[in-house]
């Protein structure tokens, strides 16, 4: 019996959870991001934030959402962390997420939760502004 509980919990999550992999080191992620040849997707959140959980639950378990973020090296950090909040512009609420190149340019900065479909316009925005500004 207990066999066959591992083995569905392994088919299940195979099936069903593909989590997210997330960086806490800011300047970590990109490096990996430049070697990888990535774009980045940094959330900016708070440790009793109901809409950046909501975000998280919802939105980023997403299996559609989470198939467009493989393309990404995802970073989370905390607004509190003051030496990260000084490399990035000013945050006025979180969840802030910011879709950044591996240089650090800023495609795009989405503040707030969003439901799946608007998070996906998101980043199609996002990869219509880098495409852009490569022509």
């Amino acid at each position: 019996m207990k066999k066959i509980v591992i083995l569905m919990g392994i088919v299940w999550g195979g099936l069903f959870g593909s989590e997210l992999v997330w960086q806490k080191d800011i300047d970590a992620a990109f490096e990996i991001a430049q070697k990888e040849h990535k774009n980045i997707m940094l959330m900016v959140e708070s440790q009793n934030c109901r809409w950046c959980k909501k975000m998280e639950d919802e939105t980023l378990a997403d299996e559609n959402v989470q198939k467009r973020l493989a393309a990404y090296s995802l970073v989370k950090v905390s607004r509190g962390e003051e030496r990260i909040m000084d490399q990035l512009p000013m945050i006025h609420g979180v969840p802030t997420i910011f879709f950044m190149t591996p240089e650090k340019k800023i495609l795009q900065k989405v503040v707030g939760y969003f439901n799946i479909e608007d998070f996906l316009g998101y980043i199609d925005d996002a990869e219509r502004i880098q495409s852009s500004s490569l022509d």
